[in-house]
């Protein structure tokens, strides 16, 4: 992996600066309050957080997959539930970039570039998680609408978003039957659930959508009838790397944490940072994720350049940095002790936050099917 321009090390400092300054000295109280800071995603956008994969015509940064890994690395060492949350609406931007005519990109993209209305991603449903080609959401066609029923179970942002992006069955069973769509939140008919009392993840809410006789313009499809299925997978692809980022950033911090822990902290009349058995620790820790990062980077770039191995670099990339970087975390609340159990030290909000990051955008379990599949397509 080539060394970062200086365009990329210029994110990276602008986006640390905003995490410093914004992120970090409210997550623990964000979190503890349950407050989803929609004012400092704003202050974000300001910076081209809203839209960083989309054209610039409306509204978006125009940049690459790999410069949004590392800003998503960057946020996360600020808050990683924050962060994630920027990635999510950064998908279905995306999606709207992607796959949306010009009429629909200048109607909802400035708007998601600025952040004045957010987005959430509706794919899972309670039945229909891991397996999301069996989805049960139907879309009937009814003149120039259809009428959408349905629940979306886990989406992020949900009842604070402003679009949707929602796939819904207007076909046969599998994923060709697959359709997207945008519904907007004021349409008659769509309504939430409960915000979810989670482990982590508490600065973002996370709710049902229902879908109860919701009435869509048909002009509100993404693309033709049956392309939902591809259209969610390639958001998820830079979801992938969006999420792996997040547990990137989210780890560094905690390994910060540790460093700085060890240094101040003296046991049997000694520095812990001069224990043999702790700096091999540190020196572990590093190391894991520095593999991780690289990984991770650079599956950025394969789906940057269309590589027909992409998307199971990204599935690898997922899998293994939110694995390691999970395991980072850990560790790194191990080597505070008891003080790591307690939430004013922030270290233990890291672990609970970046332990779903295992589970969403494709549980870890469904990577390793998806990187298996490739290797046995590839031995065929």
């Amino acid at each position: 992996m080539s060394t970062l321009t200086e365009d990329q090390l210029a994110i990276v400092e602008t986006t640390r600066d905003f995490a410093r300054e914004h992120l970090a000295p409210h997550a623990i109280e964000w979190d503890r309050t349950k407050h989803f800071p929609v004012d400092v995603l704003r202050k974000g956008a300001d910076l081209g957080l809203g839209g960083i994969n989309v054209r610039e015509d409306v509204g978006g940064s125009g940049l690459s997959r790999l410069d949004a890994a590392l800003i998503y690395e960057a946020l996360a060492g600020g808050c990683p539930s924050i962060a994630a949350y920027y990635s999510i609406h950064n998908m279905v931007a995306w999606m709207i970039d992607r796959h949306g005519n010009p009429e629909q990109r200048h109607r909802w993209l400035p708007d998601l570039c600025a952040m004045r209305g957010l987005a959430s991603y509706c794919l899972t449903e309670p039945g229909a998680g891991s397996d999301a080609a069996a989805l049960r959401t139907r879309a009937v066609r009814d003149g120039d609408h259809y009428v959408l029923h349905g629940v979306k179970q886990f989406i992020s942002g949900a009842g604070s978003s402003a679009v949707y992006a929602v796939m819904a069955r207007t076909g046969g069973d599998g994923a060709d039957g697959i359709s997207a769509f945008v519904v907007e939140a004021d349409s008659p008919g769509l309504s939430f659930g409960a915000n979810e009392l989670k482990m982590g993840w508490n600065a973002q809410p996370t709710r049902q959508v229902v879908l109860d006789g919701v009435r869509v313009p048909v002009s509100h499809r993404l693309g033709a009838e049956g392309d939902g299925f591809r259209m969610a997978m390639g958001g998820l692809n830079g979801g992938r790397i969006g999420i792996a980022a997040c547990s990137l950033g989210g780890a560094g911090a905690a390994l910060d944490a540790a460093v700085a822990h060890l240094t101040d902290r003296e046991a049997f009349g000694a520095k812990l940072i001069d224990a043999q058995a702790l700096r091999f620790e540190l020196a572990d820790m590093a190391t894991e994720l520095e593999a991780a990062r690289t990984l991770v980077r650079h599956a950025a770039s394969c789906l940057d350049q269309g590589d027909p191995a992409a998307p199971q670099l990204c599935a690898m990339a997922k899998r293994f940095a939110t694995d390691t970087a999970f395991s980072v975390a850990d560790r790194a609340l191990q080597l505070h002790g008891g003080y790591g159990y307690l939430a004013d030290y922030g270290i233990e909000k890291i672990v609970r936050d970046l332990r779903v990051h295992r589970i969403l955008e494709g549980t870890n379990e469904i990577m390793r099917v998806i990187v298996a599949r490739g290797l046995i397509g590839a031995t065929r």
